[in-house]
């Protein structure tokens, strides 16, 4: 069977569904809130609160995505049970309904920014935050579980890095996103963009998202849909302030002594890291390295490269929770909904029931 073609920009933009790629859920609170006022702002903050339960989930999103992004998590457990969960989105500084002011951006600061919207928001209680981070997400919620641990309950990390060592990837996607050094015409640019996010194997599939009016024919066609439908929205995705995240994302850094702190003070049965073996963007040695500097407070040993998958150690088990993932991409929270929605809801329990046993 051939391969399907994937669609052009004009035929994506006359699909019926081109419209409905961002669904329409509604917040039980959204608005925005002034932070770094005494950090170069005040910056305003776009975030939505969706759901009413008791179990408070922070979702950071990466490097140029918006809180949409998080879309599905949100419906499947703000909105399914919504009883049980409140779960907090958030443009981060620079993208979407958020400030985008021309400065030095870093993770901490960005880290600061959330800090001071979950104040705001009064969730300050000791253990009570459940957070989620991904990509650039995931060093801002490192930084977050370094400033703040012990309002941490548990911490997601997920196709992330303690720092990015081997950059081809992340340097690809950002040419492609952001239009540097050597141009390249919308469709190739965003085909780009699709393989350095997802594996070959997802984007081929039929479209599996719930439609509005009908799906597309893959999951690649929709995915492209949604950033060519960012692309003509250049207020909410200016290229200035994409790099701008680029740069603190390049320079983050967490050391093994401030991962294994980390580790101690959140607790490690509270952490869980998440990573694909064939993501193409912060590659899979990253999410090791990640893992043992929490697991064992050891730093990069030179037994990371690419396709180390297959010594014995990487997927031996330990106190941090790691879900490594053979032949998965990088957002594995689109790639595989339901499996993360069971991780994300196991290790919430799970820090639920530590709550009760730790008083």
């Amino acid at each position: 069977m051939a391969e399907q073609r994937p669609m052009t920009p004009d035929e994506l933009q006359q699909h019926p569904e081109y419209n409905h790629t961002i669904w329409d859920l509604k917040p039980s609170q959204q608005g925005k809130i002034a932070v770094a006022k005494n950090r170069g702002g005040p910056i305003n903050i776009a975030y939505e609160v969706h759901g009413h339960g008791d179990r408070h989930i922070v979702c950071i999103m990466g490097l140029g995505g918006m809180k949409y992004a998080w879309q599905r998590l949100t419906r499947d457990l703000a909105h399914t049970k919504g009883d049980q969960y409140s779960m907090l989105v958030l443009d981060n500084r620079g993208i979407g309904e958020s400030d985008k002011p021309l400065m030095r951006y870093s993770t901490s600061e960005m880290a600061q920014d959330v800090i001071e919207v979950l104040d705001s928001l009064g969730w300050t209680g000791k253990r009570e935050l459940h957070l989620i981070g991904v990509s650039m997400g995931g060093m801002i919620a490192q930084e977050m579980a370094f400033k703040i641990p012990h309002r941490i309950c548990t911490l997601s990390l997920v196709s992330t890095a303690p720092s990015i060592f081997n950059t081809s990837g992340f340097i690809e996607n950002l040419r492609n996103r952001a239009n540097l050094f050597i141009p390249k015409p919308l469709p190739q640019q965003i085909e780009n963009v699709k393989r350095n996010l997802f594996s070959d194997s997802w984007l081929s599939l039929p479209d599996s998202l719930e439609h509005v009016v009908e799906p597309f024919p893959t999951n690649g066609d929709r995915f492209a849909a949604n950033e060519l439908w960012k692309r003509t929205h250049p207020a909410y995705f200016p290229k200035a302030n994409f790099l701008l995240q680029a740069v603190a994302a390049g320079w983050h850094y967490k050391s093994p002594a401030d991962l294994k702190k980390i580790a101690e003070e959140v607790g490690k049965r509270r952490i869980m890291v998440v990573h694909g073996t064939k993501d193409r963007m912060i590659s899979f040695p990253h999410g090791v390295v990640l893992w043992r500097g929490l697991e064992k407070g050891e730093g990069k040993t030179g037994r990371e490269y690419v396709g180390m998958e297959v010594e014995e150690d990487v997927w031996e088990e330990g106190e941090v929770e790691k879900r490594f993932v053979r032949g998965q991409g990088h957002v594995l929270p689109i790639e595989m909904r339901e499996e993360f929605k069971g991780w994300v809801e196991g290790l919430v329990e799970r820090g639920v029931r530590l709550n009760e046993e730790e008083g």
